[in-house]
């Protein structure tokens, strides 16, 4: 990758990373579903600012617009409530670090649904090691039980099961639009379905919130969903969506940094040995290390 290319993919893991933190933040004043509703909302009006800036074109068939509203929900409804929630209940670098498996589950629920996707030997032995990285993050202990934390563990990883399946149908339904105008309807779909739901769920939303809470909404809302989409498609035009696969490695050490500064969070060291296991199946479906070791004398 270029110079460029990796200096934008670092900013948008700090981005990402931070994302986690401010979410929690959010939540120490706002219910879960709210949360989710401010996310969606404001980032879809600052998508939708930035499109009509450029004068982009707008799909008109109903087919599209009921695409983003599936969209919506695989991609934005599910997982932002799901890990909202998990949040409440484990820490953010232990979220971050679950956030990892997207990648994982990205490559086996595209096997199944595409032809072109097949299993190779690298992506088995990635995955392998994403799951017994999981496994190890979680504890052996904790999957043989269901207590609140490791209940809040398992929604954090439907969440990234949802953003796999989000990945799926966005390549047989969006594929030829304006990744710009996809993300917009795409929240424009979660808009939708959040706002009337958080209302109905967590009753009116209260404006009378601290300042940290309103710099976690802005945040986590404007910088890391509707700017982070943009500079997402940024780097996937110069870089390619596997290199994109990095910024997954980079966000959970972010998020572990800012959650034991500003949290007091301390994770357990299986967490670290359950990343590092993760971290190495990424880096083995990506193909380099294999590659690599192919060539080696």
């Amino acid at each position: 990758m270029s110079t460029r290319a990796w200096s934008e993919l670092g900013l948008l893991a700090l981005i990402w990373g931070g994302s986690f933190l401010s979410i929690r933040l959010a939540l120490n004043e706002i219910p879960v579903f709210t949360v989710v509703a401010h996310r969606v909302f404001w980032a879809m009006l600052v998508l939708w600012g930035y499109i009509l800036i450029r004068r982009l074109p707008l799909p008109r068939t109903p087919a599209v617009w009921a695409a983003f509203l599936v969209m919506g929900l695989l991609n934005n409804v599910i997982p932002f409530s799901l890990m909202a929630w998990g949040q409440l209940h484990i820490e953010t670098g232990l979220t971050s670090i679950l956030n990892s498996t997207t990648a994982i589950f990205g490559v086996v629920v595209a096997s199944v649904a595409f032809a072109d996707e097949k299993l190779t030997v690298n992506r088995v032995i990635g995955v392998v090691l994403g799951f017994l990285g999981v496994s190890t993050a979680i504890g052996l202990e904790n999957l043989m039980q269901f207590n609140i934390r490791s209940t809040a563990q398992i929604a954090v990883l439907a969440g990234t099961l949802s953003y796999a399946l989000a990945g799926v149908w966005a390549r047989r339904m969006l594929a030829g639009l304006s990744p710009q105008v996809a993300s917009a309807g795409m929240l424009t779909g979660a808009a939708l379905v959040m706002v009337p739901l958080a209302l109905i769920i967590d009753g009116a939303p209260s404006f009378d919130l601290s300042l940290t809470a309103w710099s976690a909404i802005t945040y986590y809302a404007v910088i890391a969903t509707a700017c982070a989409y943009l500079l997402y498609y940024r780097i996937l035009s110069m870089a390619g969506s596997g290199n994109l696969m990095i910024c997954t490695l980079l966000m959970a050490p972010v998020a572990i940094v800012l959650g034991a500064l500003v949290l007091g969070e301390d994770l357990a060291p299986r967490a670290y040995v359950g990343f590092g296991l993760l971290a190495l199946g990424l880096l083995v479906l990506d193909g380099r290390i294999l590659g690599i070791l192919r060539k080696a004398p």
